[in-house]
């Protein structure tokens, strides 16, 4: 697609303006013309710019109490004039739609991580959710405030993606399914919920199992059908979602360390003032480290809770597990996609 200049990105954002009496806009159909030029909308007194964060996380999850967090801290910094509105469950669609719609240049924040990147302009990134790579959350830091990363958060700008925070740990991701699984034998030919992304995909195929890309919002139901036998996620989002209703059994695999970021089209960031994202982004980071607060904590409560619900905790070979995942490493694929002595560069970066 292609990307609309800053002047169409300002225009966007005046279209869903508050007049400073508290009366709504209405927001035009996209390509809607006439709206105020940048001059104009900076001018209007007591104008309101809003933003819809979407994601696919259900209420009470560490991610939408984090949201709600950060709507309110950024309406304070901002004096009122800029708004966050919340959308969980998927009500804005899927992850994949909402990078579409970003990219499209829509006034959306949605989450992203290393995969959905990898897939969108900076495929080195993909390897941030490689299996068993990281061993702590200090070794993803270091990564993080390192020359390497701000090289590739510079391309993914280039591609249309402007990251505004990079704090947010969604968790360590686990997999909870429908029968016992305490060895990688025991996965192969099992139809797995993934992200929709190359790098889950190819994390799983691995392991011999049938990699199964769909919305979270749809997996209850797919348990419940058969349609799949199991997901991965952290602990927190499992929970959350309830799917050990209808899947009994979990696996503490720890497979992924997955570090979330937050992100925005970078022509909407560019047509906002330069206070205007700075109240973006410390609102956005202040949310992060709230949110990262809530689901350490949150782990711990939900696999008691699952335990409580009849949830059988399965302990799992995981010297197997890392040994299976060598050959996501070797994948023809994985390796095309990768700047070569992609993995050598990130170790001697973590270590």
């Amino acid at each position: 697609m292609k990307k609309r200049n800053a002047a169409t990105m300002f225009a966007m954002i005046s279209a869903v303006m508050l007049t400073a009496c508290g009366g709504s806009v209405a927001a035009p159909e996209q390509g809607t013309a006439g709206a105020a030029a940048p001059e104009a909308a900076a001018e209007k007194a007591g104008a309101v710019i809003e933003l819809s964060f979407g994601h696919d996380n259900n209420p009470g999850d560490p991610v939408q109490e984090a949201a709600l967090f950060w709507a309110e801290k950024l309406d304070e910094l901002s004096g009122g004039t800029m708004k966050l509105n919340v959308y969980p469950s998927g009500q804005l669609g899927n992850k994949s739609d909402l990078m579409d719609q970003l990219l499209a240049g829509d006034t959306v924040v949605c989450i992203g991580n290393g995969p959905f990147y990898a897939d969108r302009g900076a495929p080195d990134l993909g390897i941030m959710n490689a299996p068993y790579l990281f061993e702590s959350w200090e070794q993803m830091d270091k990564l993080v405030a390192s020359d390497w990363y701000a090289e590739q958060m510079e391309q993914l700008e280039n591609a249309g993606i402007k990251i505004i925070a990079n704090n947010w740990r969604y968790g360590v991701r686990h997999t909870e399914t429908t029968k016992p699984v305490t060895s990688p034998e025991e996965i192969k030919g099992m139809k797995i919920r993934t992200q929709n992304t190359t790098i889950h995909v190819k994390g799983f195929e691995c392991l011999g199992a049938t990699p199964t890309p769909m919305a979270l919002s749809d997996v209850y139901t797919a348990l419940q059908q058969g349609t799949i036998d199991g997901l991965e996620n952290p602990l927190s989002v499992l929970y959350s979602g309830a799917y050990h209703e209808v899947a009994k059994n979990l696996m503490l695999d720890g497979h992924i360390r997955d570090l979330s970021s937050i992100c925005i089209s970078a022509d909407v960031f560019r047509s906002l003032t330069e206070e205007q994202q700075g109240w973006l982004i410390e609102s956005c980071e202040a949310a992060g480290e709230y949110q990262n607060e809530l689901a350490e904590k949150a782990d711990e409560e939900c696999l008691q809770k699952m335990k409580d619900a009849g949830v059988t905790v399965n302990e799992v070979d995981e010297a197997a597990f890392k040994a299976a995942a060598e050959g996501f490493y070797s994948d023809p694929e994985i390796r095309a996609m990768w700047t070569e002595g992609l993995v050598d560069t990130v170790k001697e970066i973590i270590q």
